[in-house]
């Protein structure tokens, strides 16, 4: 299986709480005014790579708490991802997931391959579009204020969205 990613970084604390490994996707539909990350939009740029080799160059070393998949929109190769996800989770760490579509909008796609995986294997899922108009730099791992920290497994637990607290 292969992946498209326009790179990885290594030991980001501003990706979720800690030490984190960050691959970001290459391609995105959502094409948010005043996104930080636009040259990851393009779905043919970026690196086309081997998921095995992706999951090898995450260098997990003692300080890596968890590892985050930011974008582009990762949902956008959520075949991938999930596949990525499974062997994050085995590995023991979290898993925090940025997307451009709402909670809502990922619950209701049960026929895209790979979006019910992904989202059961999340930890963390920072949802919703980047809205210039809302933007809050002083909110932790987010760049707008619509956007949200959801408690995966909390959430499908309840069946209601059960938000992190500002960490």
């Amino acid at each position: 299986m292969e992946i498209r990613i326009a790179g990885i970084s290594h030991e980001s604390v501003s990706d979720g709480p800690g030490f984190r490994s960050v691959i970001f996707f290459q391609g995105c539909p959502h094409r948010c005014s005043g996104c930080h990350n636009t040259q990851t939009r393009d779905f043919d740029g970026g690196q086309l790579t081997r998921v095995e080799s992706v999951l090898k160059d995450l260098q997990i070393t003692p300080l890596i708490s968890g590892i985050t998949f930011s974008g582009g929109e990762p949902f956008a190769q959520a075949e991938a991802a999930a596949w990525l996800a499974e062997r994050v989770k085995k590995l023991g760490l979290n898993l925090w997931v940025y997307s451009g579509f709402t909670w809502e909008e990922l619950i209701s796609d049960q026929a895209t391959p790979g979006f019910s995986e992904l989202i059961q294997l999340a930890d963390v899922i920072v949802d919703g579009p980047y809205i210039k108009s809302q933007r809050n730099i002083s909110q932790p791992y987010r760049g707008s204020t619509n956007q949200r920290m959801i408690n995966v497994k909390q959430s499908l637990k309840n069946g209601q969205i059960i938000l992190i607290p500002d960490l």
